[in-house]
Parts: C-alpha cells; structure tokens; sequence
C-alpha cells in the first residue's frame, strides 16, 4: 500500500473523550503499519462552540498516549495550514462550483419559515425534509428566477448553500470495516454546505480539505456513518476520487445501552478522558501508565485474532489491521483497564517505580525521601504484586517507612490472647540476642525458638506481624523484619506491648 494518509481531525469544542483518542490510535497504527503519515487536523469551523484551551489538550492528549502527529498545528507539512478556521478562504469558491455544476443551489428560507414547515409536518404526522420532494416549493435559486436570487444576493439576504442530493439513485457504497452499503438518495435531505457566517459546515470542509491534504483512507467514528453517503456524492460531484473509509464501533456503557459518556464515568467513578479537564479527572491524574491506556483501547473494537491481550505500541502496529476491526460496538469495562494497568506495573523496573514513588508521594510522605535507593527498590518489589497503580505503594507499604500509630481492631481481638504479652517479650529477648538480622537467618532461628518452646506457629507469627505492621497484611514477614531492622523491629513490639497491655 502506498503513500497512505490518514487524518485526525477532532473540533476543539472541550476535552477529548477517550472514544476520539481509540479513533486517533486506529488512524496512528494504520499509518505506522503502512509506513504512511498520520495528520491532525482541527476542525473549528464552528465557533460558537469553540473552548479555549481544548486544541492545546488535544496535542498534549496525543503526546502522552505517546501517538504524536506527523503533520498539524505546529508541525510544518506541505498541506497546511491544520486549523479550518484559516482554511476557510477557500472554501467558498468550492461551494461556488458545485453550484455552477448544478450539484448546489442558493436557498433564503428563514429560520421562520423552516420552523413553521417543522411543526405542520409534525401536526400531520410527518418529518419535514428539505429536499428532492419539497425544494421546489421553498425559496431557493431552484425555485426562483435567476433575477430574483441575484437581487436577493445584491441585497445581502441571509442565505445558506445546500447540496442538492440526487432523486431515484440507488448508492452502493463500499466500507472497510461494514463492507458493502446501498443507500436510496430519496431518503437523503440537502444538507447545508455553507452557512449564512460566511463558514463552511463540517461536510464541505471536510471533503475539500481531505481532498488536497491527499488523504487516502478516512478512519472515523461509526457516528458519522450517516454522512458517507453524503460525502461520496460530494467526491462525485467534484469529480474528484474518495479515500477508502472504514466506519469505527462504538464505545459502549459498561452496563446498558447507548455510548459511553462522561455522566458514565462520574457515576462509576472511572475516567473517560485521557487527561484531566476542570473537574474531570483523566487517566493520566488517576495513575494510568500511557502504554496500559493505548493498550485497552486498542482492545476495544479490535482484536489480534489470537489469545494476546498485551501490546506494546510497536507490536500494535505491527499487529493491526481494519479488516480485524469489529462491527458491533465494543462494551467498556473499567475493571478491565485497572487489569491492564496492573500488568503494565509489573512489567517496569523497580528502580522506574521507585523514581515514580518519590517523585508522586514523597513530597506527601516525607519519611520516603529519607530512604536510599536500593531500600526503595526493595520495598516496590514486595508490595508491587498487589499494586495496581504506584499510588497504591504507600497505602500497601506504609509500616516501611513509618511504626504503626494504631492497630486494626479486628485482629488485635481475634490475635491478641491471653498469653501473647508473655510470648512476645519472650521473643524481644531472643531477638536481642541474634548477631545477624537478615531474612532467612532471622525466619530460620525464629521458627526453631518456636519449635523449642512448643508454641504454635499462629500464635506467634500472626501477633507478630501485628505488632510490625499494624494489620494482618503485607509480604513475607521476615522480608519485613530485615528491611526496617532488627532496632526498630524491638521498638515496635516494645510499644505495642504498652498499647495493648
């Protein structure tokens, strides 16, 4: 396949949903996969809905996914500029031909007179289209003299330009990912090119700017499957060749119907944008790994066709094809991406997680900073296994760092027996007496003190892990013992033998 060409081309009306960054991440493999270039373009024809700061988020978004354009906003390439909104001198002349064409027509209705024929359709039962059936009877170059509509044009009434769709034509379309579409074009309504804001809508600017950036293949949502039909008959009327187009599946709720959106993720507390955006938390903030997050979204709506679940991004573009997207949408499970993130934990060094444990929680914790390297890396790689996210680290692996201040109620009641006051200064003497303290010699002379003294294990092991740690929890206990040593292993039973005398 050659000089392939694909485009992301996102509105900068808020934050980018994580169902935009799978669309930029399909387009990105596609690209890479076939050696081609993938583009961003930012659609802001509409400016009323333009948000400040949303074009900024989208660029940082695709950095830290780690899938960054080839072309767009402040990147030079030969078919700039990548923003509409300094695109859109041309677009006119283009809605000029298709006009000379007879592929377009003027239309003057009011928004009055179009809401008035709304309602009349809606009191008799029917939908108001405005096209091949009913143009002729509203007020449109196709049904005015030429001298009326340049008089309407001279004296500056508001006017919009819309395609005239095709009567009794029956559309076959063709669709990577949905294969064959017929479409009747006496369905289709005339769709508004060009707006009374002097600005093109998104289907014009669309197809026109696709055209000369010389996209090859259009990568988009399912929502715009509706437009296809549309925008081939636009590529007819120009006379120009379509990309090929592959149709996306959605992103669904995690329960129910309908698309994941972001009411979904406040009430599931999980995000569903890949950074933060005001009061939104993003999967960046929440502790996500990038490589975890491109991960699973890949997963969704696309399989390898084997067992496989884990990807880097290489073995994603080496994997990927659309021919191996699926159809039917694709059920988000937030659970499913912790899993992920999990296993992309286990996966880094301890020495990274113990760069990203200082640099996320030491300032929190300063008793962390006090630790040398090689004891963090030990401790990441006790606590890790259990660990889904590096800020798990200190909640799962506090007692390193700090004696406990208190001890769980329920295991102090169900551990903490008669005769545990008596074993446990017993064992404060024994360990006093140990010359080393590390690990194996420690577990090793402990667990023959206990077979001397005929105790059961449970009723020393599990009080003693107590009196460490402060719960019935963590990694081996000897591991434990080693780390914070044998003078502050002492002075945590001594205390706890006065707290809970």
């Amino acid at each position: 396949m050659s000089n392939v060409r694909v485009r992301f081309a996102p509105s900068p009306t808020g934050p980018l949903h994580i169902g935009g960054i799978r669309t930029a991440l399909f387009n990105y493999l596609f690209a890479k996969k076939h050696g081609g270039t993938f583009v961003l373009r930012i659609e802001d024809t509409d400016q009323n809905r333009y948000v400040e700061g949303a074009e900024d988020y989208i660029i940082e978004a695709l950095n830290w996914c780690g899938i960054p354009f080839d072309e767009g906003p402040g990147k030079k390439g030969n078919f700039g500029p990548y923003r509409q909104s300094e695109r859109k001198e041309h677009y006119y002349s283009y809605a000029q031909k298709l006009i000379e064409k007879g592929h377009a027509y003027y239309a003057f209705d009011t928004p009055e007179t179009l809401d008035f024929h709304r309602k009349d359709h809606e009191a008799k039962g029917k939908t108001f289209i405005y096209n091949w059936h009913n143009r002729l009877k509203l007020s449109n170059s196709l049904s005015l003299s030429g001298d009326e509509v340049q008089k309407k044009l001279n004296a500056g009434e508001d006017y919009v330009i819309r395609f005239k769709s095709p009567e009794n034509k029956e559309l076959i379309l063709n669709d990577i990912v949905r294969g064959e579409i017929k479409i009747d074009t006496n369905i289709l309504d005339d769709k508004i090119l060009f707006k009374s804001d002097g600005m093109p809508t998104y289907h014009l600017a669309n197809i026109v700017d696709d055209h000369l950036m010389e996209i090859s293949h259009v990568i988009r949502g399912e929502e715009w499957l509706p437009s296809l039909a549309l925008h081939q008959l636009l590529y007819d009327a120009f006379g120009w060749e379509a990309p090929e187009f592959a149709h996306l599946p959605l992103i669904m709720k995690p329960v129910g119907k309908g698309k994941l959106s972001k009411r979904d993720g406040e009430k599931g507390g999980f995000p569903v944008f890949p950074l933060s955006w005001n009061e939104s938390i993003g999967y960046r903030e929440t502790g996500y790994f990038p490589g975890a997050v491109i991960n699973f979204l890949a997963m969704l709506g696309w399989n390898p066709g084997t067992e496989k679940e884990l990807f880097s991004l290489e073995e994603l573009v080496e994997a990927f094809s659309l021919e191996r997207v699926n159809k039917s949408g694709a059920r988000f499970d937030p659970e499913k991406t912790k899993w992920y993130n999990h296993q992309y934990l286990q996966q880094k060094s301890n020495s990274e997680l113990a760069q990203l444990f200082v640099s996320t929680q030491g300032q929190q914790h300063p008793s962390i900073l006090e630790k040398d390297k090689s004891y963090l890396e030990t401790v990441v790689s006790l606590i890790k296994e259990r660990s889904t996210f590096v800020s798990d680290f200190w909640n799962l692996g506090d007692y390193f760092f700090v004696p406990p201040s208190s001890y769980n109620e329920k295991a102090v009641k169900k551990q903490w027996k008669e005769n545990t006051q008596q074993i446990l200064e017993n064992l404060v003497s024994f360990l006093s007496s140990l010359d080393s303290f590390t690990s194996e010699y420690v577990e090793q002379m402990v667990k023959g003190w206990i077979n001397e003294t005929g105790l059961p294990l449970g009723k020393v092991m599990a009080p003693l892990r107590l009196v460490i740690v402060g719960d019935l929890k963590g990694p081996h206990l000897f591991h434990i013992l080693e780390l914070i040593g044998k003078e502050e292993s002492l002075s945590r039973i001594k205390n706890a033998l006065s707290t809970l005398a």
